[in-house]
């Protein structure tokens, strides 16, 4: 009797143990194939059921079995690898719905993967005229790495019989596939030209994504060749958003949307989808100013103008028509005063309203805009020629040798003063004064009537001094008597005009090398030869000889604006380009890559945007920059030197610009190095700040390695 107990148990486990070796060996009829069996994996095609209906969609999917230590990779494998591939016989499929994956580390480089198991799901569609069961063929490649890649592959058997798409015990796969995507909630995003990735999660109070926005943030791009996975992403937080700095590759197009997921602390179940569009955020320590304090900064910033080297010839001929016509004739002073002011303040209007219409188009534009283009910045030579001439007595302007003279109240010497106000503020804009960047930038965020007032406010602040020379009696008593000495000061007055005609040569020669300043130079022979001309009509006692000279002069300037329309299309040579972004002198070129990668490695980097046309730029590099002290800081601390040129128009440089707020050069910026934020150095240098900001990078970096000594 215990023999045949025996004998039923031995019998009932030999059928068991057939059955499912006879389900190995042939192909499936239930929701899981037959695996593919290695020492590296096990992996399987799985179906969310047992039937199928001809035309209606189900899922199907891979289901990878790794071993320990062993991984596949994402659609965008990251560094190297390459992610499984599946195709189906009969019917159609769509691609896989990845789930979020892992940030793997293999050796040197970064890929991105999945470990352990995980079920890659796709759609598939049975034929429409099907009948019968339904014999599906798969075949499918991935590549399973560890210390060594192996590439494998296999075919996959499933039958599905017809009947109601019913949920299968498979389908809990699939449930907890589901679980791993990616949630999509259209957080807002934005990615700027060098690659800052800034995310605005809508997450409303006590809403559970709190807690996945509370972990540390990581990216993962769609697509491989845009973001190096090798490099460091730096992060930022600032209320509710933050800020990852990418390193970008050459496939990355600033112009194109960049779509992934954010994972939070290297958790694949708290990642989110995002889709980034390009476009330009200022940094999370900055933001915009009150339309009062606006308009108070950019009073402020056109008052200090005033003692900029930009402008202050300009308001020394203004001071001898004050001195000529002294307290004595105080209300033609008002007048002229007025109409000097409403030359300023309308050029600052235009000039503004051409900039708001300029960003507002695309252009990535900032104040000086017009110094970028070789043809304005010899325009502007001439100009300042013509106005030496004319301080030099070739010829004379509003019916006097200074334009300032007899006629001072008549309708000429008006619109002398009307146009002094508009010279000045041309020849102010290659100087940015304290106070006028954070004006400038909350001018250009706001609504256009906003930001012609802070243009109006900055043309009021620069007008300021000469405004109240005129309108407050007792400033009028102190000028000095009219005298001999007016004449000797008009005369001196052209030198700085001839000097900055020098000046602007040299702009031109960094933005379009000798063809550029060979054309500047014709035109400043045709132009001189013009006035020299103009001035013998005006001393002809013949009406003849007086056409004829303006002929001939019409004539000469007419050549010279020829010149200037071929200037706009000349390049600037490469060797210029070069030289001017830092080539000489041990610092690195400006790029947001190169940027990226040295934040990303902890380096500290002192970025300096300037231009050649900018004034406080040139002086800054000479008075603090370029000095021994400073260089031999730099080296000390292991601080990367970095220098942009605006010289020309460059979008990467705008765009760094926008993100400290400013609208112009100069800007100086120091990367302590690590995770420290940026610090934004004032725009006036003296060697005792940068030296300071300096020593600060010394001190941080020396607590950082202090606090990582046992």
């Amino acid at each position: 009797m215990r023999f045949d107990v025996r004998l039923k148990r031995w019998a009932l486990a030999f059928a068991i143990a057939a059955l499912l070796g006879l389900r190995m060996l042939a192909p499936a009829s239930a929701a899981e194939s037959a695996p593919a069996v290695t020492a590296r994996d096990t992996v399987t095609l799985v179906s969310e059921s047992d039937s199928y209906m001809p035309g209606a969609p189900l899922r199907l999917g891979l289901r990878f079995r790794l071993a320990p230590g062993w991984h596949i990779y994402w659609k965008n494998p990251g560094a190297a690898g390459a992610p499984p591939t599946l195709s189906f016989t009969p019917g159609d499929a769509g691609d896989f719905v990845w789930p979020a994956p892992e940030r793997i580390t293999e050796g040197p480089v970064t890929v991105y993967g999945y470990t352990g198991e995980v079920l890659l799901a796709r759609r598939f569609t049975p034929p429409a005229g099907q009948t019968g069961a339904l014999a599906i063929t798969a075949h499918a490649t991935w590549l399973v790495c560890a210390k060594l890649c192996v590439p494998e592959e296999a075919e996959f058997h499933l039958t599905l019989a017809p009947g109601p798409v019913t949920p299968a015990a498979e389908s809990a796969l699939f449930a907890a596939a589901e679980a791993r995507l990616p949630h999509r909630l259209g957080w807002p995003a934005v990615v700027t030209p060098e690659g800052r990735l800034i995310v605005t999660p809508a997450i409303a109070k006590g809403d559970e994504m709190a807690r996945v926005f509370a972990g540390r943030p990581y990216f993962f791009p769609d697509r491989p060749g845009l973001i190096d996975p090798n490099a460091e992403e730096m992060r930022e937080k600032a209320g509710r958003r933050f800020f990852l700095s990418l390193a970008t590759l050459p496939g990355f197009d600033a112009n194109a949307d960049l779509s992934g997921i954010i994972e939070f602390d290297g958790d694949p179940k708290r990642a989110v989808a995002i889709i980034a569009h390009p476009g330009v955020v200022p940094l999370p320590s900055t933001t915009a100013l009150p339309l009062w304090q606006s308009l108070i900064f950019g009073l402020l910033g056109g008052l200090i103008l005033n003692f900029m080297p930009c402008v202050f010839p300009v308001l020394a001929m203004k001071a001898i028509g004050l001195a000529q016509f002294g307290y004595a004739r105080r209300r033609a002073v008002i007048v002229h005063a007025l109409a000097y002011a409403a030359g300023v303040m309308a050029t600052f209007v235009v000039l503004g309203g051409i900039l708001i219409a300029l960003r507002a188009s695309g252009a990535a534009a900032g104040w000086g805009f017009q110094f970028q283009s070789p043809a304005s910045v010899t325009a502007m030579a001439w100009l300042l020629f013509g106005v030496g001439l004319n301080l030099s007595g070739v010829f004379s302007l509003g019916g006097g040798v200074t334009g300032l003279g007899q006629s001072f109240a008549g309708r000429h010497g008006l619109a002398g003063s009307f146009f002094t106000g508009l010279l000045a503020v041309l020849v102010a804009t290659p100087c940015t004064a304290p106070f006028m960047g954070a004006a400038l930038a909350a001018a250009m965020v706001a609504k256009p009537a906003a930001a012609l007032g802070v243009f109006l406010a900055m043309g009021l602040g620069l007008a300021a001094p000469y405004l109240l020379l005129a309108l407050l009696p007792g400033l009028g008593r102190v000028l000095p008597r009219p005298g001999r000495w007016m004449e000797w000061l008009r005369q001196g007055l052209a030198f700085p005009m001839y000097g900055a005609v020098a000046w602007l040569a040299w702009v031109v020669s960094r933005e379009a090398g000798s063809a550029g300043v060979l054309g500047l130079g014709a035109g400043l022979v045709l132009l001189g030869f013009a006035g020299w001309l103009l001035g013998i009509g005006q001393q002809s006692p013949t009406p003849r000889l007086r056409r004829i000279a303006q002929s001939v002069m019409v004539t000469a300037v007419l050549a010279a604006l020829a010149i200037l329309s071929g200037l706009a299309a000349v390049a600037a040579p490469p060797s210029l380009l070069a030289e001017a972004n830092g080539g000489e002198g041990g610092a690195t070129p400006y790029s947001r890559a190169t940027l990226a990668a040295l934040r990303a490695a902890g380096r500290p980097v002192l970025v300096n945007m300037t231009a050649a046309w900018c004034v406080t730029c040139l002086v800054n590099e000479r008075m603090a920059l370029d000095s021994a002290e400073i260089r031999r800081a730099l080296a000390d601390r292991d601080v990367t030197y970095m220098v942009g040129d605006w010289t020309r128009q460059d979008p990467e440089i705008t765009a760094f610009l926008r993100q400290f707020n400013h609208d112009g050069v100069p800007l100086y910026v120091l990367y302590p190095g690590g995770d420290r934020p940026p610090v934004v150095l004032p725009p006036i240098l003296t060697e005792t700040s940068v030296l300071a900001a300096l020593e600060t990078v010394r001190e941080k970096s020396a607590l950082a390695a202090g606090a990582g000594t046992p």
